[in-house]
């Protein structure tokens, strides 16, 4: 596919930002940064739920309400730390009917209790706020509400918030390493329009007020900034899969389209339940919600604007025409309910895991449609969107994602490591493995890294560290001395070491370069006749005239 010069580059940018918002800072933080990225003392409890009450008046673009929060103390507390954004009021904070007093830091909020709590107590307080949450200018690759209205003149509203926070719109305790075991929302919304949120739908409400409440819950846990509201005067239609439930929410002149469009869900759903297990939230069911803005991971009602065209917005990011067969937001998004959702980074520092692992099943995906040699082409196509400036992985404890080459570059290590495997048996059971392993857990890359090692014999740290920790590729080097080729690797990482597969004469070998020089047997004479299998490995290669 040709598109234009100025199209290929602000789609490679925009694929490069997804929802890393101002986060690498280049080392300057703010104490707003330590406060939000640090499980400080006042962070040391467990939340059990989040119980949102809230009224959104469109007209006035205005939130207000409650949010209980359910938690366990890890340790005897006196104060405890609730993010939200310091542009929201704080109304009131209760605990046992009581008002407890508070002070506000940047958008951080310090709850002081009358008496210590309990280590291990189950308890409570009910925060009260209100205010006029953050509009976003372009979301989903800045925070905040979107209030739009759709073609026939009614109000369609949204909020996406990865990287920016959960807190941007609800107090929370806004980490990921910290999920609730379930959320409940009951959102009142003006009569005529129609709230959709994560989990089952429990039941609506006329208030007699004007306004109706739609209340819905999760019984799996689930990330701060998964829990969403969406607001339209919806279009609902459902299917299944298995014992899934499939739920689709549509604004009302886009059914026929969306019925047809959606069909690839459960050719999707075909292929991640093969390859990475069954749907991690089978409970909370899966659902598919129109919305004003291109898309996000909303867990069990995930974000969908991708104008009901193929390929991300009818355009293929990876330039080899392989990414117009299927519906990128569809495929991408979804795919974070495995890795992303399921499994989630404990810090944003170790973002890569979502967003690697999902652009990864973008090619598994197409993969089990269209066969292997086509997986690759893409793969290979979506490194032009690679910049190879800075590390993949962010600082911890500081609120600070890494690099946005962690969506293509993420998902070529995890190709290179396969090719390394040379085993698609053993690479597809490390990947369930990996995947139903850690289902519903909060993890980081050492834990990853451990995982992966010990399926194979071969040590695959030096690599983990050069494509993760480094900008800058492996590069295989050739030379000629003394009539003779040889080769090694050069990189970052001291006593690199990892296989690779060339051909000579087109003749299929693998060899296993280290950081010294090595030379070939006598079957290679000119380095001519050296080609490097680069669809399986992500590397560069410098022959030395």
């Amino acid at each position: 596919m040709k598109i234009s010069l100025f199209t290929f580059i602000l789609l490679t940018f925009t694929f490069n930002l997804n929802a890393q918002i101002l986060n690498h800072k280049e080392g300057k933080y703010s104490e707003a940064d330590t406060l939000r990225g640090t499980l400080r003392p006042e962070r040391a409890y467990d939340v059990q739920k989040y119980h949102l009450k809230l009224t959104i008046e469109p007209d006035k673009k205005y939130i207000s309400g409650s949010n209980t929060i359910s938690f366990r103390p890890e340790k005897e507390l006196s104060t405890i730390q609730i993010d939200l954004f310091e542009n929201m009021k704080v109304d009131s904070i209760v605990h046992q009917g009581e008002k407890l007093q508070y002070n506000r830091k940047h958008n951080a909020v310090f709850v002081e209790f009358k008496e210590p709590l309990p280590k291990s107590s189950l308890d409570s307080l009910v925060f009260h706020y209100s205010g006029h949450p953050i509009i976003a200018k372009n979301a989903p690759w800045d925070g905040g509400f979107v209030w739009d209205k759709d073609q026939n003149g009614d109000h369609w509203i949204g909020v996406a918030v990865q990287g920016t926070g959960a807190s941007l719109w609800y107090p929370n305790k806004d980490h990921q390493s910290d999920e609730p075991e379930e959320v409940q929302l009951d959102i009142a919304v003006p009569n005529g329009l129609m709230n959709v949120s994560n989990g089952q739908f429990l039941g609506e409400k006329d208030l007699g007020n004007g306004f109706t409440q739609w209340s819905w819950k999760t019984v799996n846990p689930i990330n701060n900034y998964n829990v969403m509201i969406n607001i339209a005067n919806y279009e609902h239609f459902s299917d299944s899969y298995k014992d899934l439930q499939l739920d689709y929410y549509v604004l009302p002149y886009n059914l026929e389209k969306a019925k047809k469009q959606f069909k690839e869900v459960k050719p999707m759903m075909d292929c991640f339940y093969d390859k990475f297990g069954e749907y991690p939230f089978v409970e909370d069911g899966f659902k598919l919600v129109e919305t004003p803005y291109l898309g996000m991971e909303h867990q069990s009602a995930v974000a969908y604007g991708n104008e009901y065209k193929m390929g991300y917005l009818g355009n293929d990011l990876s330039g080899t025409g392989i990414g117009l067969k299927w519906d990128f937001i569809i495929i991408h998004e979804s795919g974070h309910e495995w890795y992303g959702n399921s499994i989630t980074a404990n810090d944003i520092a170790d973002m890569w895991i979502h967003e690697g692992f999902t652009s990864y099943s973008e090619a598994v995906y197409i993969e089990c449609r269209w066969g292997k040699e086509q997986a690759l082409e893409y793969l290979k196509g979506t490194r032009r969107g690679i910049g190879n400036s800075k590390p993949i992985i962010g600082d911890y404890g500081v609120n600070s994602e890494g690099s946005g080459d962690m969506y293509p570059k993420g998902a070529n290590l995890l190709n290179t490591i396969r090719s390394i495997y040379n085993d698609d048996a053993l690479w597809w059971k490390t990947l369930k493995d990996y995947t139903e392993t850690y289902k519903h857990q909060t993890i980081n890359t050492n834990q990853t890294e451990a995982f992966f090692n010990t399926a194979t014999e071969i040590d695959l740290q030096p690599v983990f560290d050069q494509y993760l920790r480094y900008t800058n590729l492996p590069v295989l080097q050739f030379k000629e001395e003394h009539g003779r080729i040889a080769y090694r690797w050069q990189t970052d990482v001291d006593q690199f070491a990892m296989p690779v597969d060339i051909f000579i004469d087109e003749t299929e070998k693998r060899i296993f370069p280290s950081e010294n020089w090595q030379f070939f047997d006598s079957e290679v004479e000119d380095m001519d006749d050296i080609k490097v299998n680069d669809l399986g490995f992500y590397i560069e290669v410098s022959f030395m005239k």
